[in-house]
């Protein structure tokens, strides 16, 4: 847990890459400046694989060449509290356009000042943000009204299924609801002669690489706050919900202490040895990437993709899933903002520009032309992922003012939920209201 002392830059979170609002003391830029004159911008991201940082760079050079008077120096492999941290200090080593691969930061980018607002600069370069853009990528760029980011490509998150061990257990299909979730998951779990574990249907622990307690939970579609901005899990009869499937996923594979036991056994998340690849699991939960990762790394069994499952009450929703993405904007300090603006455009509006960097580095677009191009990756295991990003019942994490430490708060709480340690679940949901009220109201005061 964070510390509930309001301090500026504690180590905790400088760690973590967060600003108070109530901190934040940018240097003011300008937006006054021609962005037909020569210029060099900075731009900073998180990137660091070979192949992704080649993407980008490419990306830049065909900004480069549309706009020659822009000449453009790339900082890759920078972290939320690298960015932050210079953006306060400002100066001219300060980055003028800056990408996050934290969507749950949005909220503090925005209410901190930290990032330029860009609904001025697309109402005066044109861009209808809403013809652009899908609603729930557009909610998980601005707070509050301001747009102060925009997606830089999406990562929509699915099912992959291991195809032989489907054929091995009789299931045609993969399943769609969460009741057919449980039933298959039960029949493709093997065990041991001594009766451990040697293959689960789906490890569906909390701690398991992606299993992000919030990930799973979109499938419920869940409504996080009401109008007021104060939490609601605990009114939510969807989050009882969530939470009681995920218990009965783990008692149909044989309980939490048996689960958490095999889940040790499994290797790194992106290594050969993580549990998908191993067959340790034959279904698991992930982004699109998995897939080029299976693809290079020559996997040794049929696998396919699907949505995840949906709750049975829910059924008209399958296709849906969990949404998030890169975001890019503008620093407040930026002395160039136009032309900086030009680059952000470039990278989130232009579809060519979308499509390209998309099938580069095999991401979902984030713009609803990019998702209907025909240059478009057509590999079926990829089109699962865009179809996805498309459904209209995805949803995304709603941004806050303190950087998402509500989901880190019902992280915790889904942790004590699945080891047994919450014998009264609606106490638990009060509770967990109560405490994400709290941090938000410390937030702004």
């Amino acid at each position: 847990m964070r510390p509930r002392m309001r301090i500026c830059l504690s180590a905790a979170l400088a760690g973590a890459g967060l600003i108070l609002s109530g901190c934040a003391n940018p240097s003011v830029g300008s937006d006054r400046d021609d962005p037909t004159e020569p210029v060099t911008l900075k731009f900073w991201h998180g990137w660091s694989n070979p192949a992704e940082v080649k993407a980008i760079d490419d990306s830049i050079a065909r900004f480069e060449k549309l706009h020659p008077n822009i000449r453009v120096k790339t900082v890759n492999n920078v972290t939320d509290a690298t960015v932050n941290q210079a953006l306060r200090a400002g100066g001219d080593d300060a980055p003028d356009v800056v990408s996050s691969f934290t969507t749950n930061n949005v909220g503090q980018y925005c209410s901190s000042g930290m990032w330029v607002d860009l609904d001025p600069f697309m109402k005066k370069t044109g861009v209808q943000k809403e013809k652009v853009f899908s609603k729930t990528v557009l909610d998980y760029t601005k707070y509050q009204g301001n747009q102060c980011a925009l997606p830089l490509l999406a990562d929509a998150f699915g099912l992959y299924y291991n195809k032989d061990a489907f054929k091995e257990a009789g299931i045609e299909r993969p399943p769609r609801t969460m009741s057919e979730f449980k039933r298959d998951a039960a029949k493709l779990t093997k065990r041991k002669p001594d009766g451990s574990l040697q293959r689960a249907g789906f490890v569906p622990n909390f701690r398991l690489y992606q299993n992000s307690p919030d990930r799973m939970f979109a499938q419920w579609g869940p409504a996080y706050f009401d109008g007021k901005g104060k939490a609601q899990l605990a009114k939510d009869p969807r989050s009882k919900q969530f939470f009681a499937t995920q218990r009965e996923l783990i008692d149909a594979q044989g309980g939490y202490a048996a689960l958490e036991k095999f889940r040790t056994t499994f290797g790194d998340e992106m290594s050969s040895q993580s549990s998908f690849m191993t067959q340790k699991a034959a279904m698991h939960l992930d982004g699109e990437w998995r897939g080029l990762m299976l693809k290079d790394s020559k996997a040794k069994f049929a696998w396919g993709t699907a949505p995840m499952p949906v709750p049975d009450d829910q059924a008209d929703t399958y296709g849906r899933g969990y949404l998030t993405g890169t975001v890019a904007g503008i620093a407040h300090s930026s002395k160039h903002q136009n032309a900086a603006w030009e680059l952000v455009k470039f990278l989130t509006v232009d579809t060519d520009q979308v499509v390209r960097f998309a099938n580069a580095i095999h991401n979902v677009p984030s713009t609803l032309a990019a998702l209907k191009s025909p240059k478009l990756d057509a590999d079926p295991s990829f089109r699962t992922f865009l179809d996805i990003a498309k459904n209209q019942h995805s949803t995304a994490l709603p941004p806050s003012v303190n950087g998402g430490q509500y989901v880190v708060s019902l992280q915790d709480f889904s942790y004590d939920v699945e080891a047994g340690k919450v014998p009264d679940l609606d106490k638990g949901l009060r509770e967990l209201d109560a405490q994400i009220d709290a941090d938000n109201l410390q937030s702004v005061n």
